[in-house]
């Protein structure tokens, strides 16, 4: 017994473990004692409505707070099939911007008049000591990455651009949101340049990054996933009412089984 409890390995194993022995004392406790008094089967019917009626109390805790059991936070994802632009031409074509453009050839001027046709459009130019610009930034260079376009260290995030992600419904200057379910689309372009290659020298600092003006800038399109944080609170507060609900109706008939039983007039007894 000594080396079955003794579980130092696979925390895996232990946790459940601990878990189910955890819930066991907990439950089995509290049902053996209401058990020995009101019966085995009342005993399990009011043990069970007052866990629903807990992991409803916690559940709904959980949903309002978003704490307890997670699911996926927001992140930025990318828009399917348009993430990656290498030709600004093309940005007309995929809807970032609504006028054609026209490269001329020179990287520095055809970014800047990229960037004044997107503040054209309704973007907005995002200040890099902003958490929403590093964020952004941070998930335009990974899927930049991974789509083989550009290696780590080869390019770097220079301007980041937002639209969307409003919020309804609203009431009184958008100072009362709570109700706000409803959200728009939330997109971001990231706008990257490519560097100069470094020679690495053995013992010395890394040399400053270098932008490389013969070439044009790259673009990262995403897209917003709002996820689903409070959705396991949610379905949690939401069953386990419904199933407190029905115990609590089924306990309540049992109830009223039991006064009409009572209430009934005795059969005469027979000689």
């Amino acid at each position: 017994m000594s080396a079955l409890l003794a579980v130092n390995w696979e925390w895996e194993l232990r946790g459940t473990l601990i878990v189910i022995i955890s819930v066991a004392v907990l439950c089995g406790s509290i049902y053996l004692i209401l058990g020995t008094n009101m019966g085995a089967r009342l005993g399990f019917l009011v043990a069970f409505a007052a866990l629903a009626g807990w992991m409803f109390l916690m559940g709904a805790i959980w949903w309002s707070y978003g704490k307890g059991l997670l699911g996926p936070d927001s992140s930025w994802k990318p828009v399917a099939g348009e993430t990656v632009i290498r030709d600004s031409a093309l940005l007309q074509e995929v809807g970032v911007i609504r006028v054609p453009f026209a490269p001329t050839g020179d990287a520095p001027a055809d970014a800047a008049a990229v960037s004044q046709q997107l503040i054209t459009d309704g973007w907005s130019k995002l200040d890099p000591a902003l958490p929403s610009f590093q964020q952004a930034g941070s998930a335009g260079a990974v899927i930049l990455e991974e789509s083989g376009a550009l290696a780590a260290g080869e390019f770097a995030v220079v301007n980041v651009f937002e639209k969307g992600g409003e919020r309804h419904p609203t009431f009184w200057d958008d100072r009362i949101d709570f109700l706000a379910f409803f959200h728009d689309p939330h997109y971001a372009l990231v706008e990257t340049a490519p560097l100069v290659p470094q020679r690495t020298e053995p013992g010395r600092a890394p040399a400053r990054p270098v932008f490389d003006t013969t070439r044009a800038h790259d673009y990262v399109y995403m897209i917003r996933d709002l996820g689903s944080k409070r959705k396991p609170a949610a379905i949690i507060c939401i069953s386990s009412l419904i199933i407190f609900l029905i115990l609590c109706w089924l306990l309540h008939r049992r109830d009223r089984y039991v006064r009409a039983n009572l209430d009934a007039k005795a059969l005469p007894q027979k000689v």
